[in-house]
């Protein structure tokens, strides 16, 4: 199969609802089990050729799927199959891809009976039994599964009506994806090409809200009746006839399905099969054929391809642009929907356009508290000075002896939006795998239970934040992230409407069959793409579906670029950054680190930032370029290598397994430092930073590299250094005397510390409470499909 075979638009079944039938070529078992298995090659294969490739089997068996819905019923019937084989040999390795697919077939069935519904919730529970990920991934799909059996088609139904926006009263749900590119690696046409694909193949290409409301009533009338008692392909006609008038159906087809859902297995389904087959008669008998009633019985059934979520894409200029296009989006929702609706407060809160000064990336970090000598009163102004007009709400006669407060904004949060917070802090210990205390494992975490233990308010609105690039995208990410956690804990808006969900994908400036590198023995500078290299090392699925992705979406893109003549949309992205969204759910967590710059100049302000996965020191007089350094003899370098570098004391806080952790501190001469937050290697992967010096010859004393959370660096001589966050350029600081660097505080933890602080009355912190179950460090989470498989 050629790459142009694989990419080829015109090979693509057509988005809306047609009737395909028995018409529609239907493929063998022997046929879908061969794909299966060259799908499970291609996972395990390390070649670099097929590493270039990676993932289009799996996107071409699902397109397979598309073209006929018997052919989703044979893939179910061949993986299941898969599976349980999988679970006889203990082959763990195909369990969770195979899981994925299974479940992303199920959902696009258009009717499976009962017994393969059974199998499948009995697989998925057994799951329940092996370690993590497995257990968090088996329970998720346990739940989808229990609630599918009993009310078939409403995980479709739920899926469509949130990423579609489909208005109803009864699944207030609304989902979004934003994928932002860099710029640095998107320059030129190519973003332009990017958009085309993917804001065009979004959204079902150019499906209307009735197209998708026709698609809600015709799957789950066929997935409650089946091909005995529903003729898919009268009903697509009927429905199609009808026009606007098939929101009422919808409305009924969504109420009756979440009505099933909460009465759960009492009534077995059989409420809800009387109540659409009754449906299924009134939307036939809604058309003139004479013959509706007649035959309206069984038959084949329609094919219903899922489409596409809403989709917006983004060149990431500015920092502080991906909130603002949030607010854009959450806006709108809450013009059209009243569960999303804002407060006159809040639309005067929430105004991302005009960002306070601290808390633009082009500051330091925001205070906790300002002393202000303005009393905010107009009458105490200094003369000269112009108040604001404020237009009286009331009468008049009380005239200029009336005290009148000028604009403000709220600066203590209220007890609801701390435990807002708190909550958040909460969720992240708690729910995680190995969660608990504040962060005192060095284990990673990873994974999400979705068992919260505590009553939480429900967010309607769900973003899923696509990033596409290299290190350096994911560390403007976080700083973004960060500064919106502490934006929150003034004002609080976000953490209660939007439910954040982040995705990467990365891509490379100059992409090669290494490259993001999973080979290279040490992802540090060298590698562009070391996270993107770490998540495919833990989860062999995101490396076979995402991790190719970074050198098929350059070469795409200038293949249509270069084109002369107008080319079509590509399906291909958007499709799969659609299964990624939909199936990758279990986060990996990567601790968002901040360090503190001092500079040679005393007259210069301290500067707080934060990072992410590296940062570069370099004192810039002793970087000699590689053809200087080949150059030099070995007696050149047997006397010069005492010498050559600058003193450096090193203060750090040296972390154990045990959790004893030691204050160490030593002086060094080098000419640079790697500090670096992603491991290199299975054996090492551990959740804190690795510090390594260039060219410095070990001592006894002396360990080759440091492993710490804390650390502190500071040159004895009159030298300063270069410092650069995450391998970015445009985050360089120079003439730099010492940095300070330290997990980042999770702003709700410290809501919660600062609330019991008023109740202390001087007695010593410690932690206690919520506090001692809060993680301390503020985390970014990365979705995959696996989390961290050992």
């Amino acid at each position: 199969m050629t790459n142009k075979a694989a990419w080829d638009s015109s090979s693509i079944p057509p988005s809306s609802m047609e009737p395909m039938g028995n018409c529609a070529q239907l493929a063998s078992e022997s046929d879908i089990y061969r794909s299966v298995q060259a799908v499970l090659r291609e996972l395990e294969s390390q070649h670099p050729s097929s590493m270039l490739n990676k993932g289009m089997l799996r996107w071409t068996l699902h397109k397979k799927v598309r073209n006929n819905p018997a052919n989703s019923l044979i893939l179910v019937r061949v993986i299941v199959k898969e599976l349980e084989r999988a679970e006889r040999v203990d082959c763990r390795t195909h369990i969770i891809p195979l899981l994925h697919t299974l479940i992303y077939a199920v959902i696009q069935s258009a009717y499976l009976p009962d017994d393969l519904y059974k199998r499948v919730y009995d697989f998925c529970k057994r799951l329940l039994t092996l370690p993590q990920p497995y257990c968090t991934v088996g329970l998720s799909y346990t739940r989808r599964m229990k609630t599918e059996r009993y009310t078939p088609g409403v995980l479709y139904q739920r899926m469509v009506v949130a990423e579609q926006s489909l208005k109803n009263d009864y699944h207030p749900f609304q989902e979004r994806v934003f994928v932002f590119a860099d710029p640095a690696v998107f320059s030129g046409p190519h973003g332009e090409v990017l958009r085309g694909d993917i804001e065009a193949s979004g959204s079902g290409g150019y499906l209307n809200p009735l197209d998708h409301m026709r698609s809600v009533v015709q799957h789950s009338i066929q997935a409650a009746l089946g091909e005995e008692l529903c003729h898919g392909p009268k009903l697509a006609q009927a429905l199609k006839e009808i026009g606007q008038d098939v929101e009422p159906y919808f409305q009924e087809v969504v109420a009756s399905l979440e009505q099933s859902v909460e009465e759960g297995s009492k009534g077995e389904g059989v409420l809800l099969r009387g109540r659409l087959g009754q449906l299924y008669r009134e939307i036939l008998t809604h058309t003139d054929t004479s013959d509706t009633l007649s035959s309206g019985g069984g038959g084949c059934l329609c094919d219903l391809p899922l489409p596409n979520p809403e989709m917006s894409f983004h060149l990431w200029r500015e920092d502080e642009e991906i909130w603002r296009e949030l607010a854009k989006c959450v806006r709108s929702s809450s013009m059209s929907s009243e569960h999303f609706c804002l407060t006159q407060d809040q639309e005067t809160d929430f105004d991302l356009a005009d960002l306070p000064a601290d808390l633009t990336s082009s500051s330091a970090m925001p205070r906790h508290s300002v002393m202000s000598t303005d009393s905010g009163i107009e009458r105490d102004l200094p003369p000269g000075v112009e108040p604001s007009v404020v237009e009286p709400s009331g009468g008049s006669e009380e005239g200029e002896a009336r005290l009148t407060r000028r604009g403000g904004i709220k600066m203590r949060p209220s007890v609801t939006d701390n435990m807002a917070l708190m909550q958040d802090a909460l969720e992240e210990s708690g729910s995680v795998a190995g969660g608990g205390g504040g962060g005192g494992t060095l284990h990673r975490k990873a994974g999400c239970s979705g068992t919260p233990s505590f009553s939480k308010q429900q967010r309607h609105f769900t973003a899923r934040i696509v990033v596409m690039g290299d290190d350096r995208v994911l560390g403007k990410l976080a700083k973004a992230f960060y500064f919106l956690r502490k934006r929150e804990a003034r004002r609080l808006f976000l953490t209660m409407k939007v439910n954040f969900q982040f995705y990467y994908i990365p891509v490379c400036e100059d992409p090669s069959p290494t490259c993001p590198v999973k080979e290279s023995p040490s992802p540090t500078r060298e590698s562009p793409c070391a996270l993107g290299s770490y998540l495919g090392m833990v989860d062999p699925w995101y490396d076979c579906n995402i991790n190719s992705l970074g050198s098929m979406i350059p070469k795409l893109a200038k293949m249509q670029s270069n084109s002369s003549k107008q080319a079509e949309p590509n399906p291909f992205l958007s499709d799969v950054i659609s299964y990624y969204v939909r199936t990758g759910l279990q986060p990996v967590y990567f601790t968002i680190y901040s360090v503190k710059i001092c500079f040679s100049n005393l007259t210069k302000d301290l500067v707080e930032d934060v990072f992410l996965s590296h940062l570069e020191l370099d004192f810039p007089e002793f970087k000699q370029s590689p053809t200087t350094l080949k150059a030099t003899t070995i007696k050149q370098k047997k006397n010069t290598g005492d010498v050559c570098g600058a003193v450096v004391s090193v203060n750090y806080k040296k972390v154990s397994l045990s959790g004893r952790d030691v204050d160490k501190g030593m002086s060094v001469r080098t000419s640079g430092v790697q500090i670096s937050a992603i491991p290199s290697n299975e054996t090492e992967d551990l959740n804190c930073l690795t510090v390594a010096f260039n060219e410095t010859k070990a001592k006894n004393s002396m360990e080759a590299k440091i492993r710490t959370c804390n650390v502190k660096i500071r040159t004895l001589e009159m030298k300063t250094f270069i410092v650069t966050l995450d391998k970015d350029s445009r985050r360089t600081f120079k003439d730099v005397q010492s940095i300070e660097i330290a997990p980042c505080l999770d702003p709700g933890y410290c809501v919660q510390k600062t609330m019991r602080s008023k109740f202390s009355l001087g007695e010593v912190e410690r932690d206690a409470g919520l506090s001692k179950y809060m993680n301390k460090g503020l985390p970014l989470p990365i979705n995959t499909f696996a989390g961290i498989i050992n």
